[in-house]
């Protein structure tokens, strides 16, 4: 072509800006279905004891997240942690899925999140093994710029303090239930990551398993006439710890264990090593925890909450099993809703939990379903029901979440309320009398005793 004014001046321009080279995985997916580096969420992991390490497996392989460091106070948890994702990130191929839909029954809620993570997010591992940096403080990976997200997964004593300051650090953030160890600290953390507008998951899976939903949405349309009872079948409560004196192991920083928990020798029991069985016993002590009552219960009454529409509020009333004719702890709603609490093994024969009205009864668990009559169950939701939100998996509905800027299945109102009502059934039972609630208030009514309760006091310098 003849050269003309106008292409030599275009030329010119061009050869001064200098050419753009721009490699193709920086904007478009590769064949494999590698997202690219913009598109690709960097995440921190606090605390890889059993359940971290759980999430540790489902993450490690997606090609859209990219893992760039791990925090645990034991060295050994730590070293664990290094195997498990150079075992994961040395596979160049990551193995097929096996099938399942992403909301599939299962016994397990891993099946779902797993099954849609493998739909979502296919391709070669985004982590890599060598660019991954380990810490025994936390503070150290929060203070990193290039973390956009941490997943929170440390003993329940911890959640509260970690979770603030991965907000004030800027973090989106999945949290372990049960969210809190306290009721004041639940309802501070709702107030934070509103002020800091982080998006936040909390780790109730069983919001995103089919048969729990399937179940809440029968009960708010009205299959089973009004609602006038649920039956919620967790463990017990935690205990004041006894435990005696034992060595420090080796590789643990035990007073960063304890953290704002009162000094105390340390114990295997709590503090166990990788190998242990005996992964979660520190739930048992009131000082880490409130028991099974919270840590499954954090479970079954989130799913009792989502059924009966109570998700932003909770009880009015909490009364002891010697205070009620069926002898177990009950708590009373403002529409006339009553909530029981049944030992696992002791006074329930049932699964999970049983939502009870005046035209039949749906009992569920993990996996589990059964009706009464049956045919409730033998036709999905319809037209003119309710449509409860339905989540593509626990950790997917996060990862979409951060992406979209918006909150998913479990958003912080929702644990905090749900871990809410077991706080209130833990300090019912220590007190053994009558209780009187203000949701909204999140007071108990004209009682200075049970308002201590509320909160704990926390060891310097672990103050919330």
């Amino acid at each position: 072509m003849k050269p003309t004014r106008r292409r030599f001046l275009q030329s010119a321009a061009a050869a001064a800006i200098g050419p753009m080279i721009v490699r193709p995985s920086v904007v478009c997916r590769a064949a494999d279905g590698t997202p690219p580096p913009a598109e690709r969420i960097t995440l921190g992991f606090i605390g890889v004891g059993k359940q971290g390490t759980n999430h540790l497996g489902a993450m490690v392989r997606r090609s859209d997240i990219n893992i760039l460091a791990i925090a645990d106070v034991q060295e050994e948890r730590r070293n664990a942690a290094r195997d498990l994702i150079d075992r994961a990130t040395s596979v160049t191929t990551p193995p097929a899925a096996k099938p399942a839909a992403p909301d599939a029954s299962s016994n397990s809620p891993w099946t779902a999140q797993e099954g849609a993570a493998a739909q979502t997010a296919k391709g070669a591992p985004a982590t890599s093994a060598k660019d991954v940096t380990y810490y025994g403080d936390y503070r150290e990976l929060l203070a990193r710029k290039d973390i956009d997200a941490v997943l929170i997964a440390a003993p329940d004593h911890w959640h509260a303090l970690i979770a603030t300051a991965a907000c004030i650090a800027g973090k989106d953030i999945y949290c372990e239930k049960p969210l809190t160890l306290t009721i004041r600290e639940a309802k501070e953390l709702i107030d934070t990551v509103n002020r800091y507008g982080r998006v936040f998951q909390v780790g109730s899976q069983q919001r995103s398993s089919r048969e729990f939903r399937f179940a809440c949405e029968m009960v708010r349309s009205g299959r089973i006439g009004q609602l006038k009872s649920v039956t919620v079948n967790t463990g017990t409560t935690s205990i004041e710890c006894d435990l005696p004196a034992e060595p420090i192991r080796k590789g643990v920083d035990w007073d960063m264990w304890l953290g704002p928990a009162p000094y105390r020798p340390f114990n295997k029991i709590l503090c166990p090593p990788v190998e242990s069985s005996d992964w979660a016993m520190w739930r048992l002590y009131r000082d880490y925890s409130g028991g099974a009552m919270t840590d499954f219960g954090a479970h079954h009454f989130d799913i009792a909450q989502w059924g009966m529409n109570a998700d932003d509020t909770g009880p009015i009333e909490i009364l002891p099993p010697s205070a009620t004719e069926r002898k177990q702890l009950t708590f009373k709603y403002a529409n006339g809703v009553e909530v029981y609490h049944a030992s696992i093994g002791k006074d329930f024969g049932g699964k999970g939990l049983v939502f009870e009205g005046t035209e039949g009864k749906i009992e569920v668990d993990r996996g589990f379903m059964e009706t009464t009559p049956k045919s409730l169950q033998s036709n999905p939701t319809r037209p003119g029901e309710t449509f409860l939100y339905k989540s593509p998996g626990h950790h997917e509905d996060w990862i979409r979440g951060i992406r979209a800027r918006r909150q998913g299945i479990c958003p912080v109102e929702v644990g905090a309320h749900s871990v809410t009502v077991c706080h209130l059934g833990n300090i019912c039972y220590w007190l053994d009398r009558p209780l009187k609630w203000d949701p909204n208030a999140w007071r108990f009514i004209n009682d200075d005793e049970a308002n201590r309760w509320v909160d704990r006091p926390k060891r310097a310098p672990w103050i919330l």
